[in-house]
This record gives structure tokens, sequence and C-alpha cells, in this order.
């Protein structure tokens, strides 16, 4: 489907807010700052650019992969030496852009592995246009990777998207796979790969404090709070910390905890790769054309 010119001007205001809010959460990264006091300041920052949360920020650090949310009484603080994976969601009126950055803290032991994961996705670039086939995405990602030294983690993928849906469509993966699907012109996809020394794959950790729509359905208890979450974040995901400021504690952790019971909003668990292992990741979106528009 044709992007209209008011769509693809809203991806590109998204894409600047994405670019400066990446290099603010990098400066403000040192050792000793929370998760949460970075996490609130850089959603605070996308806000204040005239953008909203495509999803809350994943602050993941070592050998967690992806999805960790800084919870409302976090006590993380970053260290010198870690790895840190910065992945942020802009979105204006639904149009997002899905983005991130990996870089050490105070530290030259992981630049390897963050070029090669930088690299991975340039090269994956330089091949986009209509008619790719995705598989050749993915193993354009595994050869750089791989011959790099590292490992692809393979359970983890790129991904197609909507206006309002962060998860759309294609599956982008970071190997290949051998799939036929092709990509069309104006899709709009997001690359990440994932470099990693560890084992090449990621297990479900504890839930994320981040929750997404699934469906609606009929409640006796907490209405409010679900008219809250379907008005206020329609499909997209949002986090714990941000519903407690409105509903508090307590009745944010029971009506989640009601919603997920009852099917209606899915909860996102943290993705950990290997105990002590190191994992960093670099994304873009972008949208298909001869010349591929490269977002955030």
């Amino acid at each position: 489907m044709a992007l209209n010119k008011d769509a693809l001007a809203k991806y590109k205001k998204a894409s600047e807010i994405s670019k400066k809010v990446k290099t603010y959460g990098k400066l403000l990264a040192k050792p000793g700052v929370s998760y949460l006091e970075l996490s609130e300041k850089i959603e605070a920052k996308i806000r204040e650019l005239g953008a909203d949360l495509a999803f809350p920020t994943n602050l993941s650090v070592n050998d967690v992969a992806a999805h960790y949310c800084a919870t409302h009484n976090d006590k993380n603080v970053l260290k010198k030496g870690d790895l840190v994976k910065l992945d942020v969601g802009i979105q204006i009126d639904g149009y997002i852009v899905d983005s991130a950055i990996s870089f050490g803290i105070e530290t030259k032991e992981h630049d390897k592995m963050i070029k090669t994961a930088r690299s991975a996705l340039d090269n994956a670039i330089k091949i986009l246009k209509p008619g790719v086939k995705v598989s050749d995405i993915g193993a354009q990602i595994e050869t750089t990777i791989e011959k790099a030294g590292f490992k692809v983690i393979k359970n983890l993928s790129g991904h197609g998207l909507e206006q309002y849906v962060v998860h759309a469509g294609y599956n982008i993966p970071n190997y290949d796979n051998k799939s036929n699907e092709t990509l069309k012109k104006d899709d709009v996809i997001a690359i990440e790969p994932f470099v990693t020394n560890g084992r090449g794959g990621v297990k479900e950790g504890p839930s994320s404090g981040i929750y997404e729509l699934y469906q609606t359905k009929p409640v006796r208890m907490y209405k409010e709070v679900l008219k809250h979450i379907v008005e206020t974040y329609k499909t997209l995901p949002f986090s714990e910390r941000e519903l407690q400021k409105k509903f508090g504690p307590l009745k944010t952790r029971l009506a989640l905890g009601t919603f997920v019971r009852a099917g209606i909003l899915h909860d996102h668990k943290v993705l950990l790769e290997e105990k002590g292992s190191y994992v960093a990741q670099f994304e873009h979106t972008i949208i298909i054309d001869d010349k591929p528009i490269i977002l955030g």
C-alpha cells in the first residue's frame, strides 16, 4: 500500500526525534545512573520533542538481550564495563520508528561486538529493494556476524510495522531461514541484528512490566483501567510503571493480572542470553523502495 505524504512526513519527524533521543540517552548513561532515571528522562525527552512512545524504553544490559523495562522502584544502576542496548520506539499518530543502539559504559571491551552488530545492519540494508527475499536479508546478517567470530541470536528477529502496530506482517530473520517471502515497495520493516558470545538463543525470564492489548472483552472489575489502556495506548505496548502513575501500584498490579488471565493483555517477558555472556544490537526502521528510506 502506497504511503501518503502525511504518513511519510510523520515517519521522517519520528526518525529525527529517534536520533536525538538515542544521542541524549547515550550521553546520560554513566556509571551510577539508575535504569529508572535514564528511562524516565528518555521518555520525557520523546514527549518534549513532540512525539509519543511506541513502546516503553528498553534498557537491556549485558546478557539481557531484550525487553528490560525499568520498574517504578527499580534499584539497578549502570556500571563501568556494562554493554547497554537502548531500544526506543517513537510514534506520531501511530506511525512508528523502532530503533536501537549499543554502547559500552566507560569501556572499549565490547567494541568489536558492537561494531559487528552495526555492520550486520548496514550490510542487510545494502541489499534492500522491492522483491528481495527476507531470507537473503538474514543471510547477510548471519554471514557478517559469523565472520567476526560471534553468534547470531536466531530466535530474535526483525519485523514489519503498521500504524499503531509494532510487530506486524513480516518476520525479518537474523539468519538464512530459506523463506521465499519477498518485500514490496512501501513496506515498513525493522531490521535488528543481535550479536552474542553466548549460546545464540534467548530464553524467557520474568515479566518485563511491558504489556500489550491482545483483545477487548467485557470485564466486571477495573473497567476504568481497561478503558484508559484502550484509549491511551490502543494496540501499542505500555509499561506497568507508567500505568501506576495514574492508578497506583496496587490497583495497577491487580488490574494487569486480571487482564492477563482473561486473555485481554499480553505480558512480555525479559529475554535472556546465557548467563555471563554479552549481547549487542542495532536497529533501524526502513521503508522499502528502490532507494530505501532509513529511519531512526
